[in-house]
């Protein structure tokens, strides 16, 4: 049902991008254009003409291009084909309000080779958007210091949702994410395996006060595996689970390597391995608070490099399926 869902989504989505250029009036494409709170999208979008909203300003970039933030201000549900830069480098705060509409703030569905990029912003759902990045197929997307925060839809609410197409290679990095979700299947990050093989970094990520931090499901295709790396972050005070992996037999595994994090006063379990392909590296983290520290299920493994801390959880601390010895 999920992916019958996804898949017409996406369809609406697309035609609706279509439309939407269709409609823009011809300009010449320039390499950089502009957006600010004073513009019109029937400028040009250069710094002296800028436009109103990112979407406005995509329909005069050329691919590859960069959109610029003017000043601080709201530009607008976005939704991109082709590579693109959405950059806000300290001109005070851009935001995307995501409380209307589709309730997605940023729709990725480009090509092969295409690259993202997303720098600077804030994206707010506003208590009722559904998905403050909802990405579908690129080559790579690169998120930084943004803020993703209240996506509360009552039937599905998530931060930053990867249904991933392509195999195609995420990194976010300075990011704070947090205060999605309403039920269950809803929280900071979901990852979902819609291509047999992706890898996502996640350097310095704050998933606060979601219903799950981040989740990693392998049930949606078969083979290959999805492999995700967290660094020195901190998942703390949500209301499920910290990180969960979970798979099964025939689906692809989910494989996290997670280094240097804190794990802190999350209502579940701090780290969950679920299922005979799930399968969660630990090298010098901090679990404590959890109402689990700890947990492997379903023969999903949680191998130790035997310098973590795990302990004052306010359930079972829990064990370790297997060590690994430091070179």
């Amino acid at each position: 049902m999920l992916k019958s869902l996804t898949t017409s989504v996406s369809y609406v989505a697309v035609l609706a991008i279509i439309a939407l250029l269709d409609a823009i009036p011809a300009h010449a494409l320039i390499a950089k254009s502009w957006v600010s709170s004073f513009g019109n999208d029937n400028n040009p979008c250069t710094r002296a003409l800028p436009c109103a909203t990112f979407q406005g300003a995509l329909g005069r970039t050329s691919a590859g291009g960069e959109i610029g933030v003017v000043d601080a201000g709201d530009y607008g549900q976005f939704q991109t084909l082709q590579s693109v830069s959405l950059t806000n480098d300290g001109s005070g705060e851009a935001s995307i309000l995501a409380g209307g509409g589709n309730g997605v703030g940023i729709s990725i569905i480009a090509g092969a080779g295409d690259v993202i990029s997303v720098r600077g912003l804030i994206i707010d759902g506003q208590g009722t958007g559904t998905a403050g990045m909802d990405v579908y197929t690129a080559s790579a997307l690169h998120i930084q210091r943004c803020v993703i925060r209240n996506f509360e839809n009552a039937i599905f609410g998530i931060g930053l949702r990867l249904e991933l197409t392509t195999n195609m290679q995420v990194f976010v990095s300075d990011t704070l994410i947090y205060n999605n979700g309403s039920g269950a299947n809803s929280g900071g990050i979901l990852v979902e395996a819609g291509a047999p093989n992706y890898k996502i970094v996640l350097n310095r990520v704050q998933l606060e006060n979601n219903v799950f931090g981040l989740k990693a499901d392998g049930h949606f295709t078969s083979g290959g595996t999805m492999r995700i790396v967290m660094r020195d972050s901190v998942v703390s005070g949500n209301a499920g689970g910290g990180i969960i992996a979970t798979t099964s037999a025939g689906a692809a595994g989910v494989l996290f390597f997670v280094e240097r994090s804190s794990f802190v006063n999350n209502a579940g379990a701090g780290i969950l391995a679920s299922g005979p392909r799930a399968t969660i590296l630990l090298d010098g983290n901090v679990i404590t608070g959890n109402g689990t520290g700890i947990s492997a299920v379903n023969s999903g493994q949680l191998i130790s490099y035997g310098n973590n801390k795990n302990n004052n959880n306010l359930g079972p601390e829990g064990a370790p399926t297997g060590f690994f010895n430091q070179m």
